[in-house]
């Protein structure tokens, strides 16, 4: 069963599943130039071969009744500045999760486990864009 943040509220309680804030975490993460995609383990990637699209791929949280502890596992474009972009990921996935879920962020660690040479973004492109980027 998977975990839930609950918030009493004056009209009730509001419970987030630790998943949902696993996707906001990850797809923050993306949105920096520079970021070639998450690291998974290989049985996140085999999921993804059989079509299932998996948001907290390479995303870790740790949830407590005042805040979150955030673990993003990602791979970096070759030739951009690590402690920048990382910098830059920290505060968009800190910022996404307290203004969607209203959560305090204690932490967001980045782990680079790879630098891409342009295979991987070849690989990770949506399928209905062709050679030209449309």
């Amino acid at each position: 069963m998977e975990e839930t943040t609950e918030k009493k509220e004056d009209y009730g309680t509001i419970k987030i599943a630790d998943g949902v804030i696993a996707a906001i975490a990850g797809i923050a993460a993306m949105e920096p130039e520079g970021v070639a995609g998450m690291a998974g383990s290989v049985t996140s990637n085999f999921s993804e071969m059989l079509g299932k699209k998996n948001l907290a791929k390479g995303v870790k949280v740790d949830v407590n009744q005042k805040d979150v502890a955030i673990e993003l596992y990602l791979m970096v474009k070759f030739g951009v500045k690590i402690p920048a972009l990382a910098h830059e990921i920290q505060n968009s996935v800190k910022n996404a999760i307290e203004n969607m879920t209203g959560l305090k962020v204690r932490e967001v660690n980045v782990h680079v486990q790879g630098v891409t040479f342009g295979v991987w973004e070849e690989n990770t492109k949506d399928e209905n864009s062709d050679s030209r980027g449309r």
